[in-house]
């Protein structure tokens, strides 16, 4: 049952994390995230934690609240652990997001700030996310724009839409805005 479900409430989709595209370079973009509330599960295993990020937003949390899902789905790997984690919808805040039940979660603010970002087609793999990786390192090299983490693989669709599938990678980077300066 969870299985067909599932695809009808992906593709129901209506809200996309924010953000705002300060310049291009070359196939990226620099972009600017305001902060936003997040759920994230993290684990040895890659790829588990979407059952218990799906089971926050259907109602297992402080509130019994069904909240929206919403894209990207976000995925890092760090040595010895990967996380998932979900955007929350804007109107949640540090004040009045539920609480998960389930303690392997973790609801948090993320504070946003720069990134540098790549798109790509397709089903997401290994291999996408390590070619699109240096090539966005690459670019930040040649820019002189210093990195200040880890990359992120953002996946925007359900598994079920097999084609116009939209991956990003994103990597957090110092960058001063020249509009602010």
């Amino acid at each position: 049952m969870f299985f067909l479900i599932l695809p009808l409430v992906i593709m129901a989709q209506t809200e996309m994390q924010s953000y705002s595209v300060i310049k291009k370079i070359g196939d990226a973009e620099i972009r600017f995230y305001p902060p936003v509330m997040m759920a994230k599960y993290t684990d040895i295993i890659q790829g588990s934690g979407f059952g218990k990020l799906f089971g926050y937003i259907s109602g297992n949390n402080s509130n019994n609240t069904k909240i929206a899902m919403t894209t990207p789905v976000h995925m890092e790997k760090k040595k010895g652990e990967n996380s998932m984690a979900f955007v929350l919808p804007k109107k949640f805040t540090d004040e009045n997001t539920p609480k998960p039940n389930d303690s392997s979660l973790m609801v948090f603010e993320d504070k946003g700030g720069y990134f540098a970002a790549i798109k790509y087609s397709g089903y997401t793999s290994s291999l996408k996310e390590k070619e699109h990786t240096e090539i966005l390192l690459k670019l930040l090299k040649d820019e002189k724009i210093n990195r200040e983490g880890t990359p992120k693989v953002l996946v925007y669709n359900s598994p079920y839409k097999f084609i116009n599938r939209r991956n990003e990678i994103l990597i957090p980077i110092a960058f001063k805005n020249e509009i602010n300066k």
